[in-house]
């Protein structure tokens, strides 16, 4: 006897495939396909809606047909991972840089990443500010294996065209008609929720290479040599208090002494940071 998980997969497999051979012996009646098509039609209408929902740019972008045939590709291609509708469409901006209907719009991968980066962050967790206080308790050895940790609420994005741009003149209450040039040059992003509406901020080269080296784990001492090989005359201290100040920065941790400092923290504050 099969499992309620096996059938579940063969009913959605039926249903992504609309192919009633899959759900085979789990629908009473002659007309599977029929019944079949009633769901399939419901689930394809909510995953594109929640598409639209998602890439509004780049439908106007692309036009209404071609984002429904793109959307109706991915849709087969890629079954959601999650029961929660609004992480699906999450690799729609790679389906689209291999999508060779797309190919000659070199744009809009980098446009729908965008556009994935603000919903991301929309819909991100909240975290406390970090008081600049709670640094003082650090010392000489632990500032050498300090770890900053990003807001949850922020993404960067990095990108060969002017998507921030493109994103702005198709507002639909923009109330102008302007033209972008795509080959004007690229744009370093950072996309945060500083309350509750999510930013975008363009990014120097620095400061950019040292937010993404804090993002992808790095020490500051290894994050600031990154932001130097980026922009010579970047300065570590305005950094740190800056995005301390702004709650891009909220959290922080030290490397083997990391038990330690935690310790300090406690007696210090009261509480750990989460």
């Amino acid at each position: 006897m099969p499992s309620l998980y096996d059938i579940q997969a063969a009913f959605a497999a039926a249903i992504f495939e609309q192919d009633p051979s899959r759900a085979e012996g789990l629908i009473v009646g002659t007309d599977s396909g029929e019944r079949l098509a009633v769901y399939y039609n419901n689930v394809y209408r909510n995953f594109l809606e929640a598409l639209r929902a998602v890439y509004p740019v780049v439908e106007r972008l692309v036009g209404e047909r071609f984002f429904a045939h793109a959307a109706s590709r991915y849709i087969h291609d890629t079954p959601s991972p999650r029961g929660d509708i609004q992480c699906f469409g999450a690799s729609f901006p790679a389906f689209l840089a291999s999508f060779p209907p797309s190919s000659a719009l070199g744009y809009l991968p980098d446009t729908a990443a965008l556009e994935w980066c603000m919903h991301e962050v929309f819909h991100a967790a909240d975290h406390s500010p970090l008081s600049l206080s709670q640094l003082a308790i650090l010392t000489e050895t632990d500032c050498s294996m300090l770890r900053f940790r990003l807001h949850p609420a922020c993404r960067l994005l990095a990108s060969d065209f002017p998507v921030l741009k493109i994103w702005q003149v198709n507002q639909p209450d923009l109330g102008i008609d302007e033209t972008v040039d795509a080959q004007a040059g690229g744009e370093l992003l950072l996309i945060r929720r500083p309350g509750l509406a999510v930013e975008v901020e363009p990014l120097e080269r620095g400061e950019f290479a040292m937010l993404q080296a804090l993002f992808d784990g790095a020490g500051v001492d290894d994050a600031y040599g990154f932001a130097l090989q980026a922009d010579h005359d970047f300065h570590l201290g305005e950094f740190i208090q800056r995005r301390i100040v702004d709650a891009t920065l909220v959290d922080f941790s030290v490397g083997p002494g990391a038990s330690e400092m935690e310790s300090r923290r406690r007696t210090a504050h009261g509480r750990v940071s989460p």
